[in-house]
């Protein structure tokens, strides 16, 4: 019998809830279920695109928020050493005034995945222009974004799961888009 995989992204969930994605992964029903939950790819496909999504994103629900320097996908960003996207402030004296350029990089794995995915990741890193902690206020804050956002992130833990176990990606958004 082989060993049961290691569920690192699913650490933080009970126990039984842990056992249902093993046992989909070891009847091999976890890639099925997921491609049915999620079927299709989103199409913010260039890093122009992703910063035109997460604007629009911001405009809905943070308008009074400061204004974002970049968003782009970041190639560097690895989902097993790293985290899934990131949010900087950086602040400089330039002349004699204090500036903050604020970007948002989001790991290049979410260009293959479905669009509730890439909401889930943007709605987190925009929580953070108000929220720097992962406490209750950001949490409602990510909810008041995306009602969804812990079935989100528990899904998207699970697909992390399967890839971690050799499971091959599940999406694919076809050819690069040229607008950007």
């Amino acid at each position: 019998m082989s060993e049961a995989p290691r569920m690192k992204y699913l650490a933080a969930y009970p126990q039984g809830l842990v056992d249902q994605v093993r046992q989909l992964m070891a009847q091999q029903r976890l890639a099925d279920v997921l491609v049915q939950r999620y079927p299709d790819a989103h199409e913010v496909r260039t890093d122009g695109a992703l910063y035109d999504y997460v604007t629009t994103l911001k405009a809905d629900f943070m308008r009074k928020a400061a204004p974002l320097s970049r968003v782009l996908y970041d190639n560097k960003l690895h989902v097993v050493r790293h985290a899934l996207g990131t949010y900087t402030a950086i602040s400089r004296v330039q002349g004699g005034k204090l500036k903050a350029k604020r970007e948002i990089r989001i790991a290049s794995v979410f260009r293959d995945m479905p669009p509730a995915f890439l909401r889930m990741i943007v709605v987190h890193e925009l929580a953070h222009l108000k929220e720097r902690e992962h406490d209750k206020a950001f949490y409602q804050l990510c909810t008041y974004m995306e009602p969804a956002y812990h079935q989100l992130e528990f899904d998207l833990r699970v697909y992390l799961c399967h890839l971690d176990a050799g499971g091959q990606p599940l999406w694919s958004a076809g050819p690069e888009t040229t607008a950007g």
